[in-house]
């Protein structure tokens, strides 16, 4: 199948998925890329790709027949269509994602308090895997270090954080690192939001890990620095059917007059049985 009319209305270089491997993974990639041309597929078509987009700010262009049609994703789901092949997804901005180098410097992010260490950070994101076509829920993002870095590797990222002064900086540092994550300042409220293949919980707060766990996803991961939470975290996760693993933290930064500690970390982490 040629894409040269969608390449051309795209005006720069796009991501092409095929959306016969799954509508999930097409969404994904539609979320965390900036042009993305999806292939459709029987029983996926340009309202499946509408209705997934919900909560994004993405404008579709669909190749219908020999016709282009721009239409807004809402339009999409209700529009009858008659030979539907491909769909251009586009975001207002090019969003870059960065493979080169993760685990980024303390520093890379605004922060009112302390930032998750990048040597926590990095396993956090090795138990999440963030990659194209998945989907990572990061609640109580904080100030969405951990959001940001998935998103750099790829992966579509819903930050949830009810503070509104830490939603304004999770937008500022995916700005500032090239990077989309759509930001819902709340609560965690489940079922309004798209399931995601991995979820992060930045505190050990018992009701948010029970509410993330009960999503099923297929992995579950946990930091917190309070010893109490440790216990009852672990065990919701075991109670939604996670087989559960953890390891405290305690490193120590190498500086010029010996080494600093770090502020010691627990984290736990939960694999779908």
């Amino acid at each position: 199948m040629s894409f040269e009319k969608l390449q051309a209305a795209a005006a720069r270089p796009a991501e092409i998925v095929d959306a016969a491997d799954g509508l999930r993974p097409a969404l994904n990639v539609c979320r965390s890329h900036s042009t993305v041309i999806v292939k459709l597929a029987d029983g996926i078509g340009p309202a499946e790709i509408g209705a997934g987009l919900a909560g994004w700010r993405r404008s579709l262009t669909v190749q219908d027949g020999d016709e282009l049609i721009p239409i807004d994703p809402r339009d999409a789901v209700t529009r009858r269509w008659t030979a539907p092949t491909a769909v251009l997804c586009l975001a207002d901005n090019e969003f870059l994602q960065s493979r080169d180098g993760w685990a980024l410097p303390d520093d890379s992010f605004a922060t009112r308090t302390h930032v998750l260490g990048a040597e926590v950070r990095a396993f956090v994101l090795a138990r999440l895997a963030p990659r194209p076509g998945v989907l990572v829920w990061d609640v109580l993002a904080g100030s969405g270090a951990v959001a940001v870095e998935c998103a750099r590797l790829g992966a579509a990222v819903i930050a949830v954080e009810p503070d509104p002064v830490q939603c304004v900086r999770i937008i500022a540092n995916a700005s500032a690192h090239g990077v989309d994550v759509r930001v819902e300042e709340s609560e965690l409220d489940a079922p309004s939001l798209p399931r995601p293949d991995a979820v992060f919980v930045g505190r050990g707060n018992l009701s948010a890990v029970k509410a993330s766990a009960a999503v099923s996803a297929k992995r579950v991961v946990v930091a917190t620095e309070s010893v109490d939470e440790i216990v009852p975290a672990r065990d919701a996760l075991a109670a939604a059917g996670y087989e559960v693993e953890g390891v405290h933290w305690t490193a120590s930064r190498l500086l010029d007059s010996g080494f600093a500690p770090a502020v010691p970390v627990t984290v736990l982490w939960g694999t779908k049985k």
